[in-house]
């Protein structure tokens, strides 16, 4: 049995026992009370995200297509959040909540191309702050309208080793920056090669302190077509089976567009694999907290749509697996309550025992996480303040505020209500029961958790133009902010 199990079930017997002293609050965590009784270990972290990963796409959520072995391998022995929700699902929004831990209208990415601000405690600020040492790679995509330029060290949100740059989707001919202002190369596919620095950094830091390492890849996100050929060759576009919710006229290109998809994401399981390798023959899978997630989903033509930004689950829905053996015993369980963006950087601080910053406003669920405290009937803040992009007014873009609970999904846009759906009896949310009479009931009490929603996050819901006008934000005639490679 390793020290971290041990530690759990002292603790647990101990609050059993009812240890009064123990008390779990915003400042003192699951890992907080265990520092005090002086059987906790600081935890490592390797956090993994993708670009456009859906919740939909991998074996252990049940999508029998895609293969994703390391991944459904890691999910029985993790934390898997079934209900993990991009909040304002599209790449920069994501990214500054993942940061600050702040919800969009807040630290004001909410486009991309923006800039975040240093307002905020970030993430990496708060871990080095206890003693860590902290290290990006991959795709940043918070530095601005340039999206090849360097990120000079103040502008990197505190982290202290870093090869990134802040965007590319040209996977096989990809840049990246270290500390000069000298354009490097990857080599062949980045996201490998990524990998492989993951691989050696992690070798590097095993044993000695603590670190935090955060792995940012661009695929699978479009371009859809550009994995390694070993890949592709192993998805035809006629075997790919659709979900319900995608038009008959719109069958063709998505088959095409799955294929390449699945193909991304076939190469970046094996990639898992190499981390998951990694922590094994460093011998500190036991003491890191492994995270694999997405910045947000990709609609693929479900319900006519594509990419992101859009509040149907193939959009807003992320993949969470969690996997930290000393704090939920090693083996997997399921958590159908939502987590949202800006609650994982309170999550994971106090799974490390690192006091949370004030300038947070997501929760700490590490006491659900460790089955310390009883898991709640919670609703995620799901919004577009400002559509652009593929979202924009002229393809069906609008101003929305929702929420999405582990069961149902209800929006409203700047007329009034627009969407409800009980996914669990229609998981693809073909059947909208908004503004039924039937139905009324349900959405006064969902009308009713969202307007508390907006209340603690200070959303007054407000045309996009004048969010736009408040952050002297520059955009064209669809909304957009227009960025140079």
């Amino acid at each position: 049995m390793n020290k971290g199990s041990i530690a759990r079930r002292q603790f647990l017997r101990a609050a059993a026992g009812g240890a009064a002293s123990i008390v779990l609050t915003r400042k003192l965590s699951w890992a907080g009370a265990l520092r005090q009784e002086r059987i906790f270990r600081k935890p490592n972290l390797v956090f993994i995200f993708a670009d456009q990963w859906r919740a939909q796409a991998s074996g252990y959520a049940g999508n029998a297509q895609v293969r994703t072995p390391n991944l459904d391998t890691l999910a029985a022995k993790s934390v898997n959040f079934s209900s993990a929700v991009s909040g304002c699902p599209v790449c920069s929004p994501y990214r500054a909540s993942l940061m600050t831990g702040r919800y969009p209208l807040t630290h004001g990415v909410f486009l991309n191309d923006v800039r975040l601000n240093t307002d905020a405690v970030s993430i990496a600020q708060a871990y080095n702050k206890a003693g860590y040492e902290t290290g990006y790679i991959g795709k940043w995509h918070l530095d601005g309208r340039d999206r090849s330029a360097f990120i000079p060290r103040e502008r990197r949100q505190g982290f202290k080793f870093w090869k990134a740059m802040d965007c590319t989707h040209n996977y096989n001919n990809s840049s990246y920056y270290a500390d000069a202002n000298i354009k490097l190369k990857w080599s062949g596919y980045d996201a490998i090669a990524q990998t492989n620095e993951a691989q050696r950094y992690i070798r590097e830091q095993a044993g000695a302190k603590p670190f935090a390492l955060f792995l940012s890849w661009g695929p699978p996100h479009a371009p859809y077509h550009t994995a390694p050929e070993k890949y592709r060759k192993l998805f035809s576009e006629s075997a790919i089976k659709l979900r319900p919710n995608v038009p008959k006229r719109l069958e063709a290109q998505a088959r095409k567009a799955l294929a390449g998809y699945y193909a991304h994401i076939a190469a970046l399981d094996d990639c898992i694999g190499e981390i998951l390798q990694t922590l094994k023959q460093s011998r500190i899978e036991n003491d890191t907290m492994l995270v694999f997630t997405s910045d947000h989903g990709d609609m693929l033509y479900s319900q006519g749509g594509q990419k992101k930004q859009q509040p149907w689950d193939e959009s807003i829905l992320v993949p969470f697996l969690l996997r930290y053996p000393a704090a939920h015993g090693g083996k997997g369980k399921t958590i159908a309550m939502p987590i949202n963006a800006p609650d994982i950087m309170p999550t994971l601080l106090g799974l490390s025992g690192i006091e949370i910053p004030d300038t947070v406003e997501g929760t700490d669920f590490s006491g659900i996480l460790t089955g310390v405290e009883k898991s709640k009937d919670d609703a995620a803040l799901i919004n577009c303040p400002s559509p652009f992009g593929q979202w924009r007014r002229d393809r069906g873009g609008r101003e929305y505020r929702g929420i999405r609970t582990r069961r149902y999904t209800y929006v409203r846009d700047l007329n009034g209500p627009w969407l409800l759906y009980d996914n669990e009896k229609d998981p693809y949310q073909l059947n909208n029961l908004c503004n039924k009479p039937e139905y009324s009931e349900l959405q006064k009490k969902m009308e009713a958790v969202l307007s508390k929603k907006l209340k603690q996050t200070n959303d007054e819901f407000l045309p996009g133009a004048e969010y736009i006008k408040k952050w002297d934000y520059i955009v064209d005639k669809s909304g957009t902010v227009r960025y140079t490679n």
